[in-house]
C-alpha cells in the first residue's frame, strides 16, 4: 500500500518542464532579461511581504522568509513559468484571528498542514476543476484583484510608523500631507512615466527597474523627504532557521489548525490557479495545474518548518515578471535569490529606495491587469455574464477571492441550469409508420432543472391509443432525467394506453427500471453516458 502511494506520488510530480521555445533559448541576453526581471520582481517583493506581515501580525522577516521559500520552490517545480510566488493579503487576512488568538506558532503548524493538504490536491489532480470556471468570473477575479492590489498601495501614502492592521488588510494611521504628499505623489507620477516611455526608447533594462533606479536615485542624490523601505521595518535578517512549530502534538491542536488550514489551501489554491490560467493567457502555454498544487503545497510544507507565513501565487508581481520579459524559470529562482540577498547583505541599501518608486510600479500593474474591455463589453454579453463580472469584482474587494470565485462559479451554473431547463419543448405530430399514432418529439435537454417542463408537455387524457416519445433531439442527462421518463410512463400505462419510447441511449435503456420494456431499439440510437450510470449500478441512487 505505501509502495502503491508513492508511486502515485512520484508520477503526479514529475519533473518540471524546462524546454524552450525559440525565444526562450538561454542565450547571454536571454540570461540578462531573466536576471534583471528577477530583480525587479524581488524590489517589488519587500515592501509587499513586510505589509503582509503587519497584516498577520508577525514579525517584518516571517513574511520575507515566507517569500523567498514559496518564490523559490515554486519557481523550481511549479506548473508554469513565469509565476512568482509569495506572502499574498488573501492569506494574511485569514491568518490574523490565527496568531491573535493563539500565537505565531500555531501559524507555522498550520501552514505545514495546508501545505499537505494543497499536495494531496494535486497528487488527487483536483486542480483540473479550475476550468469549471466560467470566464465572466475569471474577468470578475482580475479586475476584483486589480483594485485589491490599488486599495493595499494606498497605506504607503501614510505616516511610516502609524499604520495598524484593521484584521482587512493595513489601515488606519495618518494620511501623508503638504510638501511630503506632493512630493510622492510626483516620484508616483514620474515611475509610471518612466515604465510607459522605457520601452519606446529601449528594451534592455526591464521598464519597472529603470523607473525604480531613477526615481531612488533622485530620492538619494537630493535627500527627499518621502517613506521609504527602511520606514516600515528593517528587513536585516539571516538565513531562515530550521523551527519545528512549538505547538503539542494533541488532537486538540489539530481541530484547532484544521479550518484555518483547508481555507488557506483554498484560497491558495484558486488564486495560484487562476493566475496560472492568466499567465498562461499571455505566454501561450497551457497545462500544469495538478503539478502547481504540488509545488505550493511542497512550498508551504517547508516555509512552515523554516519560520515563514506561507504564501501562495502573486499576480502582481507575476504581471511584473512576465511584461519584464521574464518567461523561464530563471527569473522566479532570481528573484528569490536576489531577496534573500537584500535579507543578508544589502538591507541598507534596499532600505534608502523610496516607496513612491514601488507604489508607481503596482499602480502600472494595476493598469496592465484590469480587464479594461470588460467594461466595453457590458452591453454585448447576456445580462447574466454582465452581473457575474460585477459579482466576482464586488465579492473580491469586500470578502476575498475564494469567496468571489465560489460565489460566481455558483451564480453562473444556476444560470445556465435555468436556461437550459426552459429550453426543453414537444413538437406533436402523427406517425406516419402507425397510423393514427401520436408521436411527441422531444427538444431540448433533460435533467434535473427541467423535468417539471417535460412532465406538463403531454395530454395524456385527450392523446390516441398509442402514445410515441421520440428522444433523437435530446439528452437525458441524469437520474432526475430518468425518474421523469418513469412517472410519465407509468401514467399512460395507467391510463391504458400504449407508450413507445426511441433514441435512448444505451444507458437509458439499460437503466429504466420500470419502463426498459417500452423502449424501442433503433440502429440510429444515440451513445453518450449518464452521470448516473456508476450511481444507479451501485444502489447509490436507487435503480434496478
Amino acid at each position: 500500500m505505501k509502495r502503491a502511494i508513492m508511486a502515485a506520488f512520484a508520477n503526479k510530480i514529475a519533473l518540471p518542464d524546462l524546454s524552450l521555445s525559440a525565444d526562450e533559448t538561454l542565450t547571454p541576453a536571454r540570461w540578462r532579461i531573466e536576471l534583471l526581471s528577477g530583480l525587479t520582481v524581488a524590489l517589488a517583493l519587500v515592501p509587499e511581504a513586510v505589509a503582509f506581515a503587519f497584516v498577520a501580525g508577525v514579525h517584518p522577516l516571517v513574511g520575507l522568509y515566507a517569500a523567498f521559500l514559496v518564490g523559490l520552490i515554486t519557481a523550481l517545480i511549479g506548473g508554469r513559468p513565469g509565476m512568482i510566488s509569495g506572502a499574498t493579503g488573501a492569506l494574511a487576512v485569514v491568518m490574523v484571528a490565527l496568531v491573535a488568538e493563539h500565537g505565531v506558532e500555531y501559524l507555522f503548524a498550520t501552514v505545514v498542514l495546508m501545505g499537505i493538504l494543497q499536495i494531496i490536491a494535486g497528487v488527487m489532480r483536483w486542480g483540473k476543476f479550475i476550468r469549471l470556471v466560467p470566464h465572466p468570473v475569471m474577468l470578475g477575479f482580475v479586475n476584483g484583484l486589480a483594485i485589491v492590489i490599488f486599495l493595499a498601495q494606498l497605506s504607503q501614502f501614510k505616516v511610516p510608523g502609524t499604520v495598524e492592521n484593521t484584521g482587512h488588510g493595513v489601515g488606519g494611521g495618518e494620511w501623508l500631507s503638504g510638501v511630503q504628499l506632493y512630493t510622492m505623489l510626483a516620484l508616483v507620477a514620474l515611475t509610471m512615466t518612466i515604465i510607459w516611455v522605457m520601452p519606446r526608447i529601449t528594451k534592455v533594462i526591464p521598464a519597472p527597474l529603470a523607473g525604480i533606479g531613477v526615481v531612488a536615485a533622485l530620492v538619494i542624490a537630493f535627500g527627499l523627504d518621502v517613506p521609504r523601505v527602511g520606514d516600515m521595518a528593517s528587513i536585516q535578517g539571516g538565513l531562515p532557521p530550521f523551527h519545528i512549530p512549538a505547538v503539542p502534538l494533541t488532537w486538540e491542536t489539530f481541530e484547532i489548525i484544521l479550518p484555518y488550514a483547508v481555507v488557506l489551501a483554498a484560497i491558495g489554491l484558486i488564486e495560484s490557479l487562476l493566475t496560472l490560467n492568466l499567465v498562461g493567457d499571455m505566454t501561450g502555454k497551457r497545462g500544469g495545474a495538478s503539478q502547481e498544487c504540488i509545488a505550493q503545497g511542497a512550498s508551504n510544507v517547508v516555509t512552515g518548518f523554516f519560520g515563514g507565513m506561507g504564501g501562495c501565487a502573486m499576480i502582481g508581481q507575476s504581471m511584473i515578471n512576465v511584461k519584464s520579459g521574464g518567461r523561464t524559470r530563471i527569473a522566479g529562482i532570481a528573484a528569490a535569490l536576489f531577496l534573500l540577498i537584500f535579507i543578508l547583505f544589502a538591507a541598507p541599501v534596499i532600505e534608502l529606495i523610496p516607496l513612491a518608486a514601488l507604489v508607481g510600479v503596482m499602480f502600472m500593474v494595476v493598469i496592465g491587469t484590469f480587464a479594461w474591455n470588460s467594461l466595453t463589453i457590458l452591453r454585448k454579453v447576456p445580462r447574466i455574464d454582465a452581473f457575474v463580472i460585477f459579482l466576482v469584482t464586488a465579492v473580491t474587494v469586500m470578502e476575498d477571492l475564494a469567496v468571489a470565485v465560489v460565489v460566481g462559479v455558483i451564480v453562473s451554473a444556476l444560470a445556465y441550469s435555468w436556461q437550459n431547463a426552459t429550453r426543453i419543448r414537444a413538437t406533436k405530430r402523427e406517425s406516419v409508420t402507425e397510423h393514427g399514432a401520436q408521436v411527441y418529439e422531444i427538444h431540448g435537454p433533460l435533467f434535473f432543472g427541467s423535468v417539471d417542463g417535460f412532465t406538463t408537455l403531454f395530454d395524456i387524457d385527450t392523446d390516441p391509443e398509442v402514445v410515441i416519445v421520440d428522444f433523437a433531439d435530446s439528452r437525458v442527462a441524469d437520474q432526475s432525467a430518468l425518474q421523469a421518463i418513469e412517472a410519465v410512463a407509468a401514467k399512460y400505462e395507467a391510463a391504458g394506453k400504449r407508450l413507445q419510447l426511441r433514441h435512448l441511449s444505451r444507458d437509458c435503456h439499460r437503466l429504466l427500471a420500470q419502463a426498459g420494456h417500452l423502449v424501442v431499439e433503433n440502429e440510429d440510437d444515440p451513445e453518450y453516458g449518464l452521470a448516473v450510470d456508476y450511481g444507479v449500478r451501485t444502489g447509490i441512487l436507487g435503480g434496478h
